[in-house]
């Protein structure tokens, strides 16, 4: 029977894990000296090596010969049982799927009974974040606690979404995107070994479009090798929906020549091709960040393209200013954080391009006129210096992109009169859920004291009712408030003046002029930031 590519040649010792020695070499050394810890967390991006480092450690501890750097022998009972999946003593949970409390409550009444074979019982839990609360809560006590032969390891690619009491009880490792160079080379020497014809562009191509993953890497090269006998640049980019990169250079090179119908008719072409949209404009986005490095430092090491477009792409930084490729870059981006929920992905990349090719075109939310900046003249300037002298090869003392100064933004002022506002001047604010969303990856602690809250607007002013005074306590420090107002800019493209209460549910079954009256005489009003 086939077997995917990314099983086959999943690594089987630390040795074979690529670009994380800050985790494996630590494991290593943990396992030579006998101290391996009773809980692990695993977190990073997708295809990284958290589960495989997982199943390896899982392996180590119990092995019954192991190596003297640490790793697994791969040759005695439990070794075999565990990568066969048999051995009683290993348990892998999927969280995604198994994460009730019935579930974590089943595990737990488990640990009670001794290893069968093995020194130490393993637990497994796969996309940890996923567990309810509930579940969450059950597996605190046994993870604080738990018996000298049990150990858990936990992984996770959404570290913000595990409670911190969990992460308190756990030894936490980081894993990092796999380098680039690192993924050509183990897809050029799994190709050789499958008897895979691959140019190396090919597999440049597949690493770049992987995103530091090797799962996704591999995968794509599978699907490569059932379109011919030799996999090319162009072919990769077909299977996998994405724009070759002459396309995304003749784009780029329209989008800098004004030439609006000519990018529009390769953004047709590409669409007629089922060409992902989506995925182009990343591709897009990377290509103008490398521009924008090329023109600020001229360091070809940080690029993220392939070698053969470096003259291209010299050629088009030296031919745009500073502040023209920052500002299609934030476009670009702007761009593709309204795809994902966007009618027509084609349309919103269109009017993208529009807007880059012709200035005149005002953004989306802003008015023709009367455009305001977020950022200060007096930040602008200083922005500008420090781009002129990296411009010129002078040292600067900090980057203006990694490190701004501090600066005050103008505050909105409300567009209508609080203290006039009547009940059928006021409508439900029709993205709050969106915006609670939002906030929750932003600011969970925010988001959970505005459980249950409802929301009100007219024009710019926004009234929000909690059901705690917690959100009040909360909303009055200004990391907070600012997070609330980064949620509802990121969902509507608009700043709000936001008047905040708290009631009880008496108080919000209420007309909404008691609530407006309430803001007027005790509500915390606060603008954006």
């Amino acid at each position: 029977m086939y077997q995917a590519l990314y099983r086959k040649w999943r690594p089987m010792t630390f040795a074979d894990v690529l670009s994380q020695p800050q985790v494996t070499e630590t494991l290593q050394n943990q396992l030579k000296a006998g101290t391996t810890a009773h809980a692990y967390l695993f977190t990073g991006s997708r295809g990284t090596g958290k589960t495989t480092c997982a199943r390896i450690l899982a392996k180590a501890v119990n092995c019954e010969h192991p190596r003297p750097d640490g790793n697994p022998c791969l040759e005695c009972s439990i070794c075999k049982a565990a990568e066969q999946g048999i051995l009683s003593d290993l348990t892998e949970i999927d969280a995604a799927s198994n994460n009730s409390v019935e579930d974590i409550r089943d595990l737990r009444d488990a640990t009670v009974y001794t290893p069968e074979k093995c020194r130490f019982r393993i637990y497994i839990i796969d996309e940890v974040h996923m567990l309810s609360t509930s579940a969450f809560n059950a597996l605190l006590k046994i993870m604080e606690e738990p018996p000298p032969y049990v150990k858990f390891i936990l992984a996770t690619t959404e570290i913000h979404k595990v409670p911190a009491t969990i992460i308190s009880r756990c030894q936490r490792y980081d894993f990092r995107r796999i380098q680039q160079k690192d993924l050509v080379a183990r897809l050029l020497y799994i190709a050789e070994q499958e008897h895979i014809s691959v140019e190396k562009s090919a597999a440049e191509l597949m690493a770049r479009l992987s995103d530091g993953g090797m799962r996704d890497a591999i995968s794509l090269l599978d699907r490569c090798a059932a379109y011919g006998e030799t996999i090319t640049a162009q072919m990769t980019a077909e299977a996998a929906g994405a724009a070759g990169r002459e396309y995304l250079l003749q784009i780029l090179e329209k989008i800098q020549q004004k030439d609006i119908s000519g990018t529009l008719e390769i953004i047709a072409a590409l669409h007629e091709q089922s060409k992902d949209l989506q995925r182009l404009c990343e591709e897009l986005i990377l290509m103008q960040r490398d521009i924008m490095l090329l023109k600020a430092a001229g360091d070809i090491s940080l690029l993220h393209c392939m070698q053969d477009e470096i003259p291209a792409l010299q050629k088009l930084a030296a031919g745009q200013d500073m502040q023209t490729i920052m500002q299609n870059l934030n476009l670009f981006q702007s761009c593709r954080e309204r795809m994902g929920r966007a009618v027509s992905k084609r349309t919103e990349l269109e009017m993208t391009i529009v807007r880059i090719c012709n200035p005149a075109v005002p953004a989306q939310n802003q008015p023709v006129s009367g455009v305001q900046s977020s950022v200060s003249s007096a930040e602008l300037q200083s922005l500008m210096q420090r781009i002129a002298q990296l411009e010129q090869h002078q040292p600067v003392s900090e980057h203006p992109l990694t490190k701004p100064q501090p600066s005050p933004v103008p505050e909105p002022v409300p567009e209508v009169n609080i203290k006039t506002l009547r009940k059928e001047d006021c409508q439900p604010f029709p993205q709050w859920n969106e915006v609670l969303e939002e906030c929750e990856k932003r600011n969970p602690a925010l988001c959970g004291a505005l459980g249950g809250s409802s929301a009100v607007y007219c024009a710019n002013v926004l009234i929000i009712t909690a059901e705690t005074e917690l959100f009040l306590t909360l909303f009055r420090q200004k990391e907070n408030s600012n997070s609330l107002h980064a949620a509802i800019f990121h969902v509507t493209g608009k700043r709000y003046v936001i008047y905040a209460r708290c009631s009880s549910e008496a108080v919000k079954q209420r007309p909404v002029e008691e609530m407006i009256e309430r803001a007027k005489n005790s509500g915390i009003q606060t603008a954006a930031k």
